[in-house]
């Protein structure tokens, strides 16, 4: 048996046999390598300003990456309409991300809130050339923000702006009964009768017009009012008092979902607290 091995033909076998193996491990290794760089491959578009998702999640304020990490592994965001279960996978800015289902956006949201004076008109715009109340707040932030709601041109007050589309909606719509408090300067004294007409609730355009509450200024002449309300509809507490036959010759918003005036002189804006914010989301 030794001898066969140290033969000529025997040392030709193992030669072969040596020659072959190591044929096969040069093709397994070739073929690993090119499996390894195939598995590194992403036919995912990635641009300069592409960032990962789970920072796109924590920059539209829903949580911090950690907990993003693990929201994404539990599949709850997509990017153009696909689940993303995939660590460090990057979105671009023009990318459509949803977060269980509601489309987010990654700037920093912000909430500014003005004391709005006379003779500016709430919209982000004005093709007449009259004074807008972006005009008021435009250094308030580098991102941009809208105003939520509106003033007519000579109501006075407190205005919200924000770049959080979902806040702005839950503050505008009717069935969040979000209320706001004005204080009236009208024209001639309100008679109790009509005040008490203002309380119980009246018609106006076919529609059940009902304010929260309405009572005089303490300390103020009988044609100072106060007024809770919070229907949304356009110009209501002016055309409340002209159904009664009075003019509202001041209007001012001292009260909006909760926030106040206090420290805010006419014309100036703030940023809202941290508390404030998270009070608004809770309405």
């Amino acid at each position: 048996m030794n001898a066969n091995k140290n033969s000529s033909r025997g040392r030709q076998q193992d030669k072969r046999k040596s020659h072959n193996t190591s044929h096969k491990r040069f093709d397994n290794k070739k073929k690993f390598s090119k499996d390894s760089t195939q598995s590194k491959q992403t036919t995912q578009p990635i641009t300069s300003n592409s960032i990962r998702l789970n920072k796109y999640i924590a920059n539209s304020g829903i949580c911090s990456r950690r907990e993003a990490d693990v929201f994404i592994k539990a599949g709850s965001a997509t990017v153009n309409g696909k689940l993303i279960t995939e660590m460090g996978y990057k979105v671009s800015p023009n990318d459509e991300v949803r977060f269980d289902g509601s489309l987010i956006n990654p700037e920093k949201k912000r909430y500014i809130l003005l004391n709005k004076p006379k003779n500016f008109i709430t919209t982000m715009e004005d093709d007449r050339g009259r004074r807008t109340v972006m005009e008021l707040v435009s250094n308030a932030s580098k991102e941009r923000i809208y105003p939520v709601g509106r003033l007519d041109r000579n109501t006075t007050g407190l205005l919200l702006f924000t770049n959080d589309g979902e806040l702005a909606k839950k503050l505008t719509h009717p069935k969040h009964n979000i209320q706001k408090i004005y204080h009236a300067h009208l024209d001639k004294k309100l008679t109790m009768n009509d005040l008490n007409k203002i309380s119980e609730g009246f018609v106006l355009d076919e529609r059940r017009v009902l304010v929260d509450e309405i009572s005089y200024i303490q300390d103020q002449p009988k044609s100072e009012v106060g007024v809770k309300i919070h229907s949304g509809r356009n110009r209501i507490v002016r055309r409340i008092f002209e159904h009664f036959n009075y003019k509202v010759i001041k209007l001012d918003r001292v009260i909006f979902a909760g926030l106040t005036k206090k420290n805010l002189p006419r014309g100036h804006w703030r940023v809202l607290t941290e508390m404030e914010v998270n009070t608004l989301k809770m309405l």
